[in-house]
C-alpha cells in the first residue's frame, strides 16, 4: 500500500538551507500576518480536520513571550475509533474532548510527557485530532532554553517535544485555541507543500486506518514519511 514520498536523497547542504530558511522564516513572516483561526472555518470532521490543520499555524504566549510553529504533522482519531480516548465514552479524564471543535485536549502520558490535541467534531461528540510536530517560527532562542538543546530540528519533532517546547501542560487543557489567550490556532504563513497520509505511530488498535498527515519534505516531521497517498 505505502508508495514513494521518501526524503532520501536530500544532502547535506539541503539539509542545512532548509534549517536556514526555518530560522529566517519568522523574519519573512511577521507575527502580526498571522490571524486566528475562527470555529466556523474548522472542519466539523476529524479527517478532514487533521489534514486541514497542516500547514496552519500553532501559537504560544507565555507571559511577555510569543512562540509559535507551523504544524507539519497531525493524527486524526475520530469518533468510534478504538484508538481514541473517547471509545470508552465520556470520563472525568477525558471530559474535553467532548467540548466544541477547535478546543485543547491535554494529557499526560508514559509518565513523562504531554500531549496535545485539538476537539474535533460538534459539542457531545468525542474526538480530537494530535498535533505530532510543528516547523518552529517565533520564539525559537526561548524553545532551545525551554528544551535545552541547539538542535532546530528536534525542538518540538514529535508530541511530547512539542509540548515541552511550548511548555503546554495540564493546565491548557480546555482552552479556546480560536480565542485571545495563551495558546491558539492561526492562520498559515506560506503555502503548505503537499500532505502525504499513512498509519498512525505507535499504536496497537485500529492500526491500518490512514489517519496520519504530514507535510511532505518537512525536516520537522517526526516520523516515517513513505506515503499512503498525497495531495
Amino acid at each position: 500500500m505505502r508508495a514513494g514520498g521518501s526524503r532520501k536523497g536530500l544532502g547535506a547542504g539541503t539539509v542545512a538551507a532548509t534549517l536556514v530558511s526555518a530560522e529566517g522564516s519568522k523574519k519573512l513572516s511577521p507575527a502580526h500576518e498571522v490571524q486566528r483561526l475562527t470555529r466556523a472555518s474548522l472542519p466539523s470532521d476529524t479527517t478532514e480536520l487533521a489534514r486541514y490543520l497542516i500547514g496552519k499555524t500553532l501559537v504560544r504566549r507565555a507571559g511577555r513571550n510569543r512562540m509559535s510553529g507551523r504544524i507539519v504533522e497531525t493524527e486524526a482519531y475520530p469518533p468510534g475509533d478504538r484508538s481514541g480516548h473517547s471509545y470508552h465514552g465520556r470520563t472525568a479524564r477525558n471530559e474535553t474532548l467532548f467540548l466544541d471543535r477547535g478546543f485543547a485536549y491535554v494529557y499526560f502520558i508514559y509518565g513523562a510527557s504531554y500531549m496535545l490535541n485539538v476537539t474535533a467534531e460538534e459539542p457531545g461528540v468525542g474526538a480530537g485530532v494530535l498535533l505530532r510536530a510543528i516547523e518552529p517560527l517565533d520564539g525559537i532562542n526561548l524553545m532551545k532554553r525551554i528544551r535545552k538543546t541547539e538542535k532546530l530540528r528536534d525542538l518540538a519533532r514529535g508530541p511530547g517535544r512539542l509540548a515541552a517546547a511550548l511548555q503546554i501542560d495540564q493546565r491548557l487543557d480546555g482552552v479556546d485555541l480560536c480565542a485571545s489567550g495563551p495558546l491558539w490556532l492561526g492562520t498559515a504563513v506560506r503555502e503548505t507543500a503537499h500532505i502525504g497520509t499513512t498509519v498512525r505511530i505507535g499504536i496497537t488498535r485500529e492500526v491500518d486506518r490512514p489517519l496520519r498527515f504530514f507535510e511532505v519534505g518537512s525536516l520537522f516531521v517526526s516520523g516515517p514519511v513513505n506515503v499512503t497517498r498525497s495531495r
